[in-house]
């Protein structure tokens, strides 16, 4: 897939009705804006209706010509309804000062709450957080302290995540505001100082696929066990980098709290986007909100969305001949509760056949933006109330040697739970409270994993090292398993919790159905194709070096074997919220939870060569600037994360996808006891305007020659300032 980040929004477009806007100066930029050169000029391609994530990317798009549409593949500037950032706007505050600005584009649009290190009282933190109340009180800007919930939830409850609109955030579990029917998806910290700044960003329309929910689910199954089971069923990337819209009469039956814990792990899946299309279910939801004592929602705006819906209702759905990327399938009523792990997001057994291997715990959570709405809370409650029901001798509590943590989404969630009963349940059940916010499920404060132990958690994430130790081993699942794991010290169902006995026949009636269909190239995937096909002499000229970018660069060849790096393992949770940490220590903890002796082996100018889906996970950017860090200037790899390539382009790192290269390196190094970094023995020489790698061994002799993806002009620019924060500081100063 080639690598693009700017572009003008593309010339062949259907006719629309969006009013036509203007591009911020800033951001103004020549049409075929791309990171990597295409081939030659192609064809394009006829389309239908459009999908329901290319209207509202309509109604935020600027600059669109009369009679321009977006399609997948277009690059557009967008306005988003609002941007959130979090704990990072600490970090985000000095980028947007760097760039010139001293006021904000649109004060109304950004939205800072902070949720991550809330546990954390020391006075640098609170020093941190003061500094971020005092400039949204500044400028004029919505700010919601800590305890007053998880970002992700705030956004939904104040009615800021609206539907029908496009919302971004610094955070790759902004999807989540697609259960609502708001296309929600991440960007990163430098595209957030940018928005500040001028109110737009720049973003490429993914292609979309099609997820039809069938049937309706069994009793006990819930909107947790069909991300997870979507994740695994489907876990060879079929959603990479694309954007999911669910339909069909399963996501219709689904309620909001389940939409909602779907479209926040469509990020695992490896998705920008998971949206569900509004109807009667979220209009209702909303008008409860609107009832509410103190109502954060407008009655009059409820209404107003109502009256739309019904006047217009094809402004709300995607059109009939819509083109998608893939259709995929499952069929809800075959679906059984799914235990996700350990350690992958990938890997997913049917609860009944792994609770006869009895898998003990020593840590179980109830945590995170995923999984501890009311409704979730009152469903591990629920558990709670009947194991009781059936032993009334005795009060029911955690298992000896079990520590269980709980925290609710957001302050108003905390109180509904405490007025419904809820809560004390749990707390007499032994759970720990904790504050509204992200704490174990980011590896912040108290209640992480140990070396050795075993956590089942109702979070969106088990990455070796996540919520605690490498050494550790997390499974995910339901709200209402970890309140059964938690009380019987192992991995089970609620119904085992509550008899006291596994039903062992139950792990053979197992068999969930699903299916993909892929339909006719996208234009991304078109444009991918001749991206990474090898580039002719004509089309190398026509993208020839600007002044200051290396044509080629060389060095040593570092090989890395394992799909699914995620963000995680190249640079822990646990420093992302520490701003002052310098270039010498980013550099000595890079690939920390992935393999500790890579800092050690790692040398400046080393060529990095990875797996599918690298970069797969969090927004944070010191993922690409700890590797900056080490010296490494270009990562090629089978695929990677849109998110991550954003970030990478905006600090100046290159990552260009091949294939090809990364299965002959398989195949000439890894075996089942490869190392985790393999200093491979053989030097890259790249060819970054022609497209080309070479490898050689110490004999300088040439053993490998292939074709990557060009850079092209556009991103050689940004590469030559240092990365998009002076590439705009620039562009904003000559205005």
């Amino acid at each position: 897939m080639s690598f693009r980040l700017l572009v003008a929004a593309a010339a062949a477009r259907r006719v629309s009705t969006a009013p036509r806007t203007h591009r911020h100066p800033a951001l103004a930029a020549r049409r075929g804006f791309v990171f990597t050169a295409p081939r030659a000029e192609e064809a394009v391609p006829q389309h239908g209706g459009q999908t329901l994530v290319e209207k509202i990317a309509q109604r935020h798009a600027v600059g669109l010509g009369a009679g321009e549409a977006v399609r997948s593949g277009d690059f557009i500037a967008i306005r988003p309804r609002h941007v959130m950032t979090h704990d990072n706007t600490g970090a985000v505050i000095p980028k947007f000062r760097s760039i010139g600005a001293t006021r904000l584009a649109d004060a109304q649009q950004p939205v800072f709450a902070l949720d991550h290190d809330i546990q954390n009282t020391s006075a640098k933190n609170m020093a941190k957080y003061h500094s971020i109340e005092q400039f949204a009180q500044t400028h004029g800007s919505r700010f919601y302290p800590a305890g007053r919930g998880i970002a992700h939830q705030v956004l939904v409850e104040e009615g800021l995540a609206w539907p029908g609109s496009m919302v971004v955030g610094s955070d790759s579990h902004s999807n989540m505001y697609g259960g609502v029917g708001c296309l929600g998806t991440p960007v990163v910290r430098t595209d957030a100082a940018a928005i500040w700044a001028t109110a737009q960003t720049w973003w490429q329309a993914p292609p979309v696929a099609r997820v039809e929910l069938r049937g309706a689910l069994p009793p006990g199954v819930v909107g947790k066990d069909v991300i997870v089971a979507l994740c695994a069923l489907f876990s060879h990337d079929e959603v990479l980098n694309h954007a999911v819209e669910f339909v069909g009469a399963g996501a219709h039956a689904l309620p909001i709290e389940d939409r909602l814990a779907i479209s926040n792990m469509t990020t695992e899946w490896g998705a920008l986007a998971g949206l569900f299309a509004v109807d009667d279910v979220t209009l209702r939801w909303y008008e409860s909100c609107a009832a509410r004592p103190r109502a954060t929602v407008s009655a009059d705006a409820v209404a107003a969305l109502r009256a739309s819906v019904e006047a217009e209702p094809s402004r709300w759905i995607a059109d009939r001949d819509a083109a998608y990327a893939k259709h995929l399938w499952l069929d809800l009523e075959s679906l059984t509760p799914h235990v996700s792990g350990p350690d992958s997001v990938k890997v997913a057994t049917p609860l009944a056949a792994l609770e006869r291997r009895r898998v003990s715990i020593n840590k179980a959570y109830i945590v995170s933006c995923v999984n501890s709405r009311a409704k979730d809370l009152r469903e591990a409650a629920d558990v709670i109330r009947a194991v009781q029901k059936a032993r009334p001798d005795s009060p029911v509590r955690a298992a000896d040697g079990v520590a269980w943590y709980v925290a609710a989404a957001s302050s108003q969630v905390m109180a509904d739970a405490q007025a419904s009963g809820d809560w004390q349940v749990l707390v007499d059940a032994g759970a720990k409270t904790l504050p509204p916010g992200c704490g174990p499920c980011i590896g912040l404060g108290v209640g992480l994993l140990e070396d050795g132990e075993v956590g089942i958690s109702a979070t969106n994430r088990n990455y070796k090292g996540r919520m605690g130790s490498k050494k550790a081993h997390t499974y995910l699942s339901s709200p209402a398993v970890v309140a059964a794991s938690a009380i019987q010290g192992f991995i089970c169902s609620p119904a085992t919790a509550v008899s006291g006995a596994i039903d062992s026949a139950a792990a053979d009636t197992c068999s969930v159905r699903f299916g993909i269909e892929n339909a006719a190239p996208s234009p991304c995937a078109s444009a991918a194709s001749a991206s990474a096909s090898s580039a002719s002499a004509s089309s190398a000229a026509a993208s020839d070096a600007i002044r200051g970018f290396p044509t080629s660069l060389a060095g040593r060849l570092v090989f890395l074997p394992a799909d699914n790096l995620n963000t995680d393992g190249i640079y822990p949770g646990k420093y992302t919220y520490q701003d002052d940490i310098t270039r010498e220590q980013m550099k000595a903890i890079v690939m920390e939870n992935y393999d500790p002796e890579f800092s050690r082996l790692v040398q400046p100018d080393d060529v990095v060569v990875a797996g599918a889906n690298f970069g797969t996970g969090s927004s944070r950017e010191q993922a690409a600037t700890a590797l900056l860090a080490a010296g490494v200037r270009l990562v090629v790899c089978e695929s990677a994360s849109e998110t991550f390539k954003r970030n990478a382009v905006n600090n100046g790192l290159l990552v260009l996808e091949s294939p090809r290269l990364v299965q002959w390196l398989r195949k000439r190094f890894q075996s089942p006891d490869s190392a985790l970094t393999i200093v491979s023995g053989l030097d890259a020489h790249v060819g970054l305007v022609a497209g080309k790698i070479q490898l050689t061994d110490s004999s300088g002799v040439s053993v490998y020659d292939g074709d990557l993806p060009r850079i092209g002009k556009a991103a050689q620019e940004i590469i030559v300032a240092g990365g998009l924060e002076n590439w705009v500081r620039a562009r904003m100063a000559a205005q």
